[in-house]
């Protein structure tokens, strides 16, 4: 089995790839949903490195359409999750690496540069953050802060999402939105939020969080109760534990009779 360290040192390496200066921006087909150089450069070091690390390995990235995966081992990487807030200078942004085998889960890195944290799991052998185990609270739904987001890629569903986070709402605490999926999860994992609702998330943006926040003590599933899939979009609840989870679910159900998509 890979050693955690040497995934965390090969994300370290790549975070000066972040640049705060020098890149460019283009668009992926709609203008919310951009790719800058810095992405490119970040994911083009990591599969070198990752591939070297474990060879024989294959890959599902966020950029480049990089998708092989008829292998045992497989990265799943997002070079830049909350990449509209990088290219705006916005700290919320970050490294995101998962290796599944057999297409469990079964070790994390998500490494925010700019905020300091570095957070990492294994199966079986808890989450941390630069080091330090973490773990989810233990505050009630109505206590609860929610991370969520409105479908930035597809807004044609944002009348639903807001309709589902309304009903969290009036019976949560507050609501939040960083702009990092894997950033909000890795700080559900620590205690900062106990609800979690995405509309749509690609593999990148979760594989490696949702082990961290699982092995925090958390829960996370899709639209049908199961655990999200790896290769395909999946609408994503979590919560810090499996109570408030399905909680959550019961309101989406109330909205959705099925995925849009």
């Amino acid at each position: 089995m890979i050693d955690i360290e040497d995934i965390i040192s090969i994300a370290k390496e790549a975070a000066p790839l972040m640049s705060r200066e020098g890149f460019s921006v283009e668009e992926k087909g709609t203008v919310e949903n951009i790719v800058t150089t810095s992405d490119i450069a970040v994911q083009d070091f990591l599969t070198d490195r990752l591939s070297k690390l474990l060879p024989g390995s294959g890959f599902l990235c966020e950029e480049e359409d990089v998708a092989d995966l008829g292998h045992e081992y497989v990265w799943i990487i997002d070079p830049i999750d909350g990449t509209a807030n990088y290219a705006r200078g916005n700290a919320n942004c970050c490294i995101s690496i998962a290796l599944v085998k057999n297409w469990r889960p079964v070790a994390g890195v998500v490494y925010s540069p700019w905020r300091g944290e570095l957070y990492s799991a294994q199966a079986g052998q808890g989450a941390f953050c630069n080091g330090r185990p973490i773990h989810v609270s233990g505050r009630p739904f109505k206590e609860g802060i929610l991370f969520t987001a409105m479908s930035t890629y597809r807004k044609e569903f944002a009348k639903t999402c807001s309709g589902i986070i309304y009903d969290i709402y009036m019976d949560s605490n507050d609501f939040r939105r960083t702009g990092s999926a894997a950033v909000e999860l890795c700080l559900m994992a620590a205690g900062m939020a106990e609800l979690y609702f995405e509309m749509r998330l690609m593999p990148w943006d979760y594989a490696a969080a949702s082990l961290i926040l699982c092995e925090a003590g958390g829960a996370i599933c899709d639209f049908d109760g199961k655990a999200p899939s790896l290769t395909r979009p999946s609408l994503i609840i979590a919560a810090n534990n499996g109570e408030n989870c399905r909680r959550i679910l019961d309101i989406v159900h109330c909205h959705m009779d099925r995925i849009p998509y």
